[in-house]
C-alpha cells in the first residue's frame, strides 16, 4: 500500500496520526486474534467431543436394532431449535437455547413397552447431534473472524505501521535539508554582504 504524502509540517503531523492509531490498536488486534484462535479450538473440541458421545451412544443402541423397526417413523421430530446470540471478542456467535420436539401421539397400551424409551433415546440423540451442529457453526463463525483480525494485524505490522514510519522519516530528512540549505544560503548572502561592506 502506497502511503500518499506530501513535504511539509501538516501531512508529517498526519501521518504521526495515524501511525500512533495503528500502533495503539496493534496489541488489541494482537489480543484478539489469540482469543479468537482459543475460541475456535474450543468450539472445535467440543463439536468433537459431542460427535464421539453421539457415536457411542448410536453404537450402545445398534443391539437393538430389531426392535426400532417396530418404531413408527415419523412418531417424533424436531419442532424448533432455539437459539441465543453470544458474543465472544465482538463476534455473535450462536447457543444452543432449546431443542423443541414434537412427538406425535401413541397409545401406551397398544405399543411396546420401551416406545417412551425410545422417544427419549432419540431426544437424547437430536439433541447431542443440534448441539454438535451448533459448536461447528460457532467455530466457522470465530475461525472466520480470527482470519480477518489475522489480515488486518498483518497489515498493520508488515505494512502500515513500516510504511508511515518510512514516510516520516522521508519528510523529516527533507525538511532537515531544506533547513540546512537555507542556512547555509543565509550564511552565504551574510557572507556577501560582509564582503560587500568590506570593500566600501
Amino acid at each position: 500500500m502506497a502511503i500518499k504524502y506530501q513535504f511539509n509540517k501538516t501531512s508529517l503531523t498526519a501521518l504521526g496520526k495515524q501511525l500512533k492509531i495503528r500502533e495503539k490498536a496493534l496489541p488489541t488486534l494482537k489480543n484478539k486474534e489469540s482469543a479468537l484462535r482459543m475460541e475456535v479450538k474450543r468450539a472445535k473440541q467440543r463439536s468433537d467431543q459431542l460427535l464421539e458421545e453421539l457415536d457411542k451412544k448410536l453404537a450402545s443402541y445398534r443391539n437393538m436394532a430389531a426392535m426400532w423397526n417396530e418404531f413408527t417413523p415419523g412418531l417424533i421430530c424436531v419442532k424448533d431449535v432455539q437459539l441465543d446470540v453470544v458474543k465472544i471478542a465482538g463476534i455473535k456467535t450462536p447457543a444452543l437455547k432449546e431443542v423443541i420436539f414434537e412427538v406425535s401421539g401413541y397409545s401406551l397400551f397398544s405399543q411396546p413397552q420401551w416406545y417412551a424409551q425410545g422417544v427419549q433415546i432419540l431426544k437424547d440423540l437430536a439433541q447431542i447431534g443440534i448441539e454438535s451442529e451448533v459448536y461447528l457453526e460457532k467455530k466457522n463463525l470465530l475461525d472466520f473472524a480470527r482470519k480477518k483480525t489475522t489480515q488486518k494485524v498483518n497489515l498493520y505490522e508488515k505494512v502500515q505501521i513500516p510504511g508511515y514510519q518510512e514516510a516520516i522519516r522521508k519528510i523529516k530528512r527533507f525538511m532537515e535539508d531544506e533547513e540546512t540549505l537555507s542556512k547555509a544560503s543565509q550564511k552565504i548572502v551574510k557572507n556577501r554582504q560582509q564582503e560587500e561592506e568590506d570593500l566600501l
